[in-house]
């Protein structure tokens, strides 16, 4: 019996492992693409003309781009926006940290590496940071917090 539990942890041992490898060489990869960003940015001003999370085959965005998605992103929904650049009408993938500072209809000045903004800033004045929405307390929740005596 005691040969079964040599297995099992074996078998977890080996599965941390492997994890602990694979998450160095995310961190690597991770860190040479920001160094590709950082290397490649730059600041251009634009007028925001609509922002949504769409999928990568509706978002407008060229089909080179869709292609070297990989199929599992595909499916995913990213912070597309789409501005006014100069006389152009662009789309861009947003940071999902810069996706909730973006006014529509303003313009602002955003640090764009060739289509992701990875930084914005309000022409006339700082940009407003939007609250956090309080989610609506289940029914559930509301229950236990009335028996507990809280209100």
């Amino acid at each position: 019996m005691w040969w079964i539990w040599l297995i099992i942890l074996a078998a977890v041992a080996a599965v941390i492992i492997v994890l602990v490898v694979l998450g160095k060489k995310a961190k690597k990869r991770q860190a040479e693409q920001e160094e590709q960003i950082e290397a490649s940015k730059q600041v251009m001003s634009m007028l925001i003309i609509d922002k949504k999370k769409l999928r990568i085959k509706d978002s407008g965005l060229p089909q080179m781009v869709i292609d070297q998605t990989p199929k599992l992103m595909r499916r995913t929904k990213l912070p597309i926006v789409k501005a006014k650049v100069g006389p152009k009408i662009m789309t861009f993938i947003a940071d999902a940290k810069v996706y909730e500072v973006i006014p529509i209809k303003k313009e602002i000045k955003a640090t764009v590496s060739g289509l992701y903004i990875i930084g914005a800033k309000g022409i006339r004045g700082p940009l407003e940071v939007p609250k956090k929405k309080r989610k609506k307390e289940s029914a559930f929740n509301r229950l236990l917090r009335k028996g507990r005596g809280e209100i």
